[in-house]
């Protein structure tokens, strides 16, 4: 099953204003891929309208986030269902920081529709940290029943090794996202521990070129494995 699981739309102050739910499912179906996962930087509030267009195209969908912690790392977060996506919004907007966003200088924030028009936009800055430790956050996303895998660990801000300078050991984690295939071989070697881990290789689109083409894909046995495990 070809896959990107790490797309933003334009809820993310970053990402361009055209990253809309239509916009991005059926750039996905043109790039034949069957599986996405739009994980918007600290929110869930546009999974809702997302999984209604999805379904519409016969695409199937992750629930997903991309957290950033106190420590400005980045880790995202999966879910099979909207309930528990649902609690992983109210537990973001707990240790949420409340500064009002400045569309001029971050960008906007963007809810739309399922005709792709704009709803509201969101007020509360999605592009600062959250008052939680990066162990706090995998400890949130495991109480909901969702899975953690750490984002652009290597070359990249944001990245927890670019962040930290290392992986800690007794991270509870449930996959790595790499930039690039030639990672791997160097993750593996830096980390024996969780070597044993699925890797993704995500596109981190923010505008709709960059989502991936049918490159990367999943198997039914190692995305029932990654739920289960």
């Amino acid at each position: 099953m070809f896959y990107d699981l790490h797309i933003h739309s334009g809820l993310s102050p970053c990402a361009d204003d055209d990253m809309s739910p239509q916009n991005i499912i059926r750039m996905a179906k043109i790039n034949g891929l069957e599986l996405v996962a739009v994980t918007d930087h600290n929110s869930l509030k546009q999974q809702m309208i997302l999984a209604q267009v999805a379904r519409e195209h016969g695409l199937k969908i992750w629930y997903g986030v991309e957290l950033q912690s106190k420590e400005e790392v980045h880790c995202l977060a999966y879910f099979k269902n909207l309930k528990h996506a649902s609690g992983m919004q109210r537990w973001i907007e707990s240790v949420q920081e409340p500064t009002p966003n400045n569309a001029d200088y971050f960008g906007n924030q963007f809810l739309y529709d399922t005709s792709d028009e704009v709803l509201v936009q969101e007020n509360v800055a999605l592009i600062l940290s959250l008052k939680a430790s990066l162990k706090a956050c995998v400890e949130a996303i495991h109480a909901q029943h969702g899975k953690v895998v750490l984002a652009h660990i290597y070359g990249r801000q944001n990245g927890i090794v670019e962040q930290l300078g290392f992986i800690p050991p007794d991270l509870k984690i449930d996959g790595i996202e790499l930039s690039k295939s030639e990672d791997l071989a160097r993750f593996r070697k830096e980390y024996p521990k969780y070597r044993h881990l699925p890797c993704f290789f995500n596109s981190d689109a923010h505008c709709l070129q960059n989502i991936h083409e049918a490159t990367y894909s999943l198997s039914k046995t190692e995305i029932q494995s990654f739920w289960r495990n």
